[in-house]
Parts: C-alpha cells; structure tokens; sequence
C-alpha cells in the first residue's frame, strides 16, 4: 500500500473527508477550469485569489477540471488523492466544508 493510499485512508476513517467532499472538490475544479460552465461564447475572468484559492492551488484544480471537465463529480477519492499536489491537499483538508459554495457564485444557466 503507497504512503498516499495509507495517508488517504486515515483521513478517511477519522471521518474528517467523506466522498461528498471529493464530489464537492471536482465540482469546484471544473469550475476553476471553466467558471462559464461550459456555455459558448461567455467567458469570465476570474481572480482565485480573491476565493481564498492560490495561485498554485488553482492551477492544480484547473488541471483536475480539465482532466475530469464532463465527468460525474462521484470520482474515487483514491484516483483524486493522487493527483492533487501537496499545497492542494492542505488547502482542500482546510476548505473541505466550504467548497460547496463556489456553485452558489457561478451558478449553472439552467438553475433557478
């Protein structure tokens, strides 16, 4: 077993992340990669910074987003764990509870 599936795992059975907060975390990386949803010819500029995401953390998300851009948000939090840089991981187990809100500042057009 890797040090990175053992680390996962604790945190895990400590029941400080749950597979909501992975749904949650991909949710927000393909938002970072495209904060218009996917809706053609609107783009938004937007300053991560200013979420409370730096710069390094953002460009890990981004890369996330783009590698999972149409995919269900219920990816394996193994295969996520993995792939997100050591920075991100501290940020994520920091944020883990709030990162549902970023839906709620680029709401999808199709939404009420």
């Amino acid at each position: 077993m890797s040090h990175e599936h053992e680390e996962l795992l604790h945190l895990q059975q400590s029941a400080i992340l749950r597979p909501t907060h992975f749904a949650d975390l991909i949710r927000t990386a393909q938002l970072v990669f495209d904060p218009a949803s996917g809706v053609s010819g609107r783009y938004i500029a937007v300053d991560w910074q200013d979420f409370g995401i730096p710069d390094d953390v953002a460009e890990n998300l981004k890369l996330l987003g783009q590698k999972y851009r149409y995919a269900s948000p219920s990816i394996p939090a193994e295969i996520i764990w993995e792939q997100l840089t050591q920075s991100t991981r501290i940020w994520f187990l920091q944020n883990k509870d709030e990162l549902w809100k970023f839906e709620e500042f680029f709401p999808a057009l199709d939404e009420d």
